[in-house]
C-alpha cells in the first residue's frame, strides 16, 4: 500500500518539513552532477550543512558557492568513493567542521552499456568498485558514526533495477540489486542490535534524464538513452522527503512504482518487456556513438548539470527519423 500511495515522496516539501532540514548537516557523495547536485543546491536552499564529496573539484566550488548564496553552509571535500581512505578522510572532515552528521547520502555511480561480452572486464570491475565497493565504503563510515552518536539516515541510490534487471545493463544492474540486499540486511541488523534510531533507506528511481547517461561507459554503438525518462527533480524531492521520513524502500514515480509491482506478480514477463524496449530504444533506433570507457577510470569535464537534455535530443532525433521516411 506504501508503494502505491508514494505519490507524495515527489512533491516539495512544505514549511514545517523544511525548517526540520534546516540545520541539519548532510553528506553527498557523488555531488558534482545530477541527483546529487540537485539535492545539494535543494539543501542549501533549506538553510542545511552540505558537505560535498566527488572527484571534481571545480564544480563542487561552484556548488558550495550557490549553497552558501542560498544561504546554508557549505563544505567541499574531493573524493574518490572507491578508495576507502578517502571516504574515511571525507567523514573525518565533516566531524571536524560540524561534529555531527544528521544524513549521509552514497549518490556516486556510474553505468555500462552493451551486451556483457562486449565491455571490457577491466570496465566492469571498476563499475563495481564505484557503483556497489563505494557504497559499503561510504556506509561503513555513515554507520560506525551513527552508532557513536545514537541517530542517522543512510541513503543508498538503487534504482528500479534493483528490482528489475535490463538487458545491455548487466554489471550495472548487478551493482543495483546487490545494494538493494545490501540495505536490506542492514536494516535487520540494527533492529536486532536495538539501534532504532538508525534508518537505511534504498532509493530507486526510473530511468532519469540525468548526466548518467553521458557519464556511462558504452558499448553499445548507440548513444546512450532510455524511454519515457523522468524528470530529476522527482528524485531529489523524494530523497530529501526521506531524510525526514524514511522508508525501507521507495521507488520513484508511477514508472518505477508499476515496475516494482508488475515485477513482484509477473517477474519474466516484465522483464521480458522491459528488455525489448531497451533494446529498441539503445541497440535499433539510438544514433551512433564510438564506445567509450565514459568517466569509469576520470571524472569528465562534460555533464555538471542537474538536467542534460536526453530527452529534448530524442525528441529531435524522433522527428529527424520522421523527415527521412517522409
Amino acid at each position: 500500500m506504501g508503494l502505491l500511495l508514494g505519490g507524495c515522496a515527489t512533491s516539495k516539501l512544505g514549511s514545517a518539513g523544511q525548517k526540520k532540514t534546516a540545520g541539519k548537516t548532510f553528506v553527498i557523495v557523488g555531488a558534482s552532477s545530477g541527483f546529487g547536485r540537485g539535492v545539494a543546491e535543494q539543501l542549501g536552499a533549506y538553510k542545511a550543512n552540505v558537505v560535498l564529496a566527488a572527484r571534481r573539484t571545480d564544480l563542487l566550488e561552484e556548488i558550495a558557492t550557490n549553497i552558501r548564496a542560498a544561504g546554508g553552509t557549505a563544505l567541499v571535500v574531493t573524493t574518490d568513493i572507491s578508495k576507502p581512505e578517502q571516504v574515511e578522510q571525507l567523514m573525518a572532515t565533516a566531524l571536524q567542521q560540524y561534529n555531527k552528521v544528521d544524513v549521509w547520502i552514497n549518490m556516486a555511480g556510474v553505468g555500462g552499456i552493451g551486451r556483457f561480452w562486449e565491455i571490457p572486464l577491466s570496465d566492469q570491475a571498476a563499475i563495481v568498485d564505484i557503483n556497489l565497493k563505494g557504497v559499503i565504503y561510504g556506509s561503513y563510515a555513515a554507520i560506525k558514526q551513527f552508532r557513536t552518536q545514537g541517530y542517522g539516515t543512510l541513503i543508498n541510490l538503487g534504482s528500479i533495477e534493483s528490482e528489475n534487471p535490463l538487458a545491455y545493463h548487466a554489471t550495472y544492474a548487478s551493482t543495483k540489486g546487490a545494494i538493494l540486499n545490501f540495505d536490506q540486511a542492514l536494516n535487520q541488523e540494527l533492529r536486532l542490535s536495538g539501534h532504532k534510531n538508525i534508518k537505511v533507506v534504498t532509493v530507486e528511481p526510473w530511468a532519469v534524464d540525468t548526466p548518467f547517461w553521458r557519464h556511462a561507459a558504452n558499448y553499445s554503438g548507440g548513444t546512450a538513452r532510455m524511454a519515457a525518462m523522468d524528470p530529476p527533480q522527482k528524485v531529489v524531492k523524494a530523497v530529501i522527503r526521506m531524510s525526514l521520513r524514511p522508508r525501507k524502500e521507495i521507488p520513484v514515480g508511477w514508472k518505477a512504482r508499476g515496475t516494482w509491482i508488475s515485477h513482484h506478480l509477473f517477474p519474466h514477463f516484465t522483464e521480458r518487456i522491459a528488455a525489448n524496449i531497451v533494446h529498441r530504444y539503445q541497440i535499433k533506433t539510438a544514433p551512433p556513438q564510438e564506445p567509450t570507457s565514459g568517466s569509469v577510470y576520470q571524472a569528465m569535464e562534460a555533464g555538471h548539470g542537474v538536467d542534460d537534455g536526453v530527452r529534448k535530443r530524442m525528441k529531435e532525433e524522433k522527428k529527424m527519423r520522421k523527415r527521412k521516411k517522409a
